[in-house]
């Protein structure tokens, strides 16, 4: 073995299996003559390439069909029950297991899958529902009143299968709580009662308001939107499963129901109607928003923003002013209320969307 790493006789064996391997193989070859396959492959690019060229794979058309292969007429026949009428929407696998149960074996499926491919057609055979394209709605809020969120959730009641519905309309600026209703069923009549009430109650002209919902029953049905062309009120809609479309009104009860003080149940409708009137009061009133600068509903619906960040201003300007030391980079500044809010905010020229990029 020690010849074989180098010397004449070393270099005879490399030149040996150089010649051999062509015909049996590197392994083969290196096993008969006794040469360490490492040894053959570190000493391969002095010994150059091996002598004449790898033979080359007969083509498909030269080799010889399998004595197991179907004749082309056994392949016109299975090509033509896949054509059949009664499988043209099904799947190889789907007609062989028919087939077998009416007495009949043409092929394996595999096989099955080779006819189709070859006549290109192993795409998907079954009629499948192609949903409609929906835009993606891009919604924009500059000041109160101008776009609200609509929705409606579940209320367990006292009993299993039991449950009350909490109907809730939301300013998107403000994050106020403009409407909410709790009843016994969900209902196209309740909803057309309670948005317009809702509507006149903070007496927002007809054209300026925009009122989004998801695509439930209620609020795609007809009394629903003959209201809101009656009451110049622009309409819009969720995609279909996309939850992100109406982001706020999932937001707000997902609020609502991790409060601390949110049962399990509600023992009666009354229950449910009490609870919301104290959450709708502290989540309008006393609750800080992030969202919007940490303020309250109520503060940005009815215009108080500008007030209540003037005056955290000048609590801000006399620390700054008592103790300068203690804020390194500026004088501080209160968080701003945002001045625009979109659902789904168009995204720059040139950049791509989270839908485009799937």
């Amino acid at each position: 073995m020690a010849a074989a790493e180098g010397g004449p006789r070393g270099d005879t064996l490399m030149d040996a299996v150089t010649h051999l391997s062509p015909t049996v193989g590197v392994v083969a070859a290196c096993d008969f003559l006794g040469v360490a396959r490492a040894s053959f492959y570190r000493q391969r690019p002095v010994l150059g390439p091996s002598v004449g060229p790898l033979p080359e794979p007969p083509l498909a058309a030269d080799r010889p069909a399998s004595a197991r292969a179907l004749s082309p007429e056994e392949r016109a026949s299975v090509l033509a029950v896949l054509h059949a009428e009664r499988f043209q929407d099904r799947s190889p696998a789907a007609v062989q297991a028919t087939l077998l149960d009416e007495g009949q074996y043409f092929c394996s499926t595999r096989t099955m899958y080779r006819i189709l491919e070859k006549e290109g057609e192993s795409g998907e055979r079954r009629d499948q529902l192609v949903h409609p394209s929906y835009q993606r709605p891009e919604l924009l809020a500059t000041a109160p009143n101008q776009l609200w969120s609509w929705d409606i959730t579940k209320l367990l009641g006292p009993a299993k299968w039991t449950y009350f519905y909490l109907y809730v309309i939301l300013d998107v600026f403000s994050r106020y709580v403009t409407g909410w209703m709790v009843a016994h069923r969900e209902a196209a009549e309740l909803a057309k009662q309670f948005i317009e009430e809702t509507v006149r109650k903070h007496q927002v002209p007809a054209g300026q308001l925009n009122i989004h919902a998801d695509r439930g029953r209620v609020m795609t049905s007809k009394p629903v939107a003959f209201l809101m062309a009656d009451l110049g009120v622009t309409k819009t809609h969720s995609r279909p499963y996309v939850s992100d479309d109406n982001p706020y009104s999932e937001s707000h009860f997902r609020t609502m129901k991790y409060r601390p003080e949110f049962p399990d149940r509600f023992g009666c409708i009354q229950d449910s109607r009490a609870f919301c009137q104290q959450f709708f009061q502290w989540y309008n009133e006393d609750h800080r928003h992030s969202g919007i600068g940490m303020l309250t509903p109520a503060v940005v619906h009815f215009g108080e923003a500008s007030a209540v960040l003037a005056h955290r201003q000048v609590v801000l300007d006399a620390a700054y002013q008592a103790h300068p030391d203690r804020f390194v980079r500026q004088p501080p500044k209160p968080l701003p209320l945002p001045s625009e809010v979109w659902i789904n905010k168009p995204a720059p020229a040139g950049q791509k969307t989270k839908e485009d990029s799937q």
